[in-house]
């Protein structure tokens, strides 16, 4: 497992990655038509150049696997990561958290994920994330509001 800056020729495997139905469905917070290339590229370019914001392409036995990053968002810093599903349940998450978290030195740290998404909750609290909170956020890939967990690492 490793880490690295997102290339451009990562991009179309990302963009598939972030359309997949069942995956759409688990992050529920997603952009609002996730077959939008135009929007997807616009929304990589500005997150990939904007000062604050980490972006790391995820990789196994040198295949992108997923992407994990952080951002600031109301003076906090958040992460959010994007694992591909054929992966899943294989500690792929889990083990890209650790490697980020060992370069993204900010505490506290923010995390947010549906509160039904037991998966990613599980990869949270096991790298060290306690839950904090809870709100009702609008989920565009549900097209309704879900409860949604808020989670922080000291």
């Amino acid at each position: 497992m490793a880490l690295r800056s997102i290339e451009d020729s990562d991009l179309d495997a990302l963009f598939d990655q972030m359309r997949d139905p069942e995956s759409v469905r688990m992050a529920a917070f997603t952009a609002e038509d996730p077959d939008d290339r135009k929007a997807f590229d616009s929304h990589m370019s500005k997150v990939r150049t904007s000062p604050g914001n980490t972006l790391r392409a995820v990789t196994r036995d040198g295949h992108l696997v997923g992407s994990i990053g952080s951002f600031v968002m109301d003076g906090d810093t958040e992460i959010t990561y994007w694992i591909d599903r054929v992966t899943w349940g294989q500690g792929v998450a889990g083990r890209a958290l650790a490697l980020f978290l060992d370069t993204v030195r900010v505490r506290p740290l923010y995390a947010r994920a549906a509160s039904d998404n037991v998966g990613s909750l599980r990869v949270l609290h096991k790298a060290g994330f306690t839950t904090v909170g809870t709100e009702i956020s609008y989920a565009p890939a549900r097209n309704a509001e879900i409860e949604e967990t808020i989670l922080r690492l000291d």
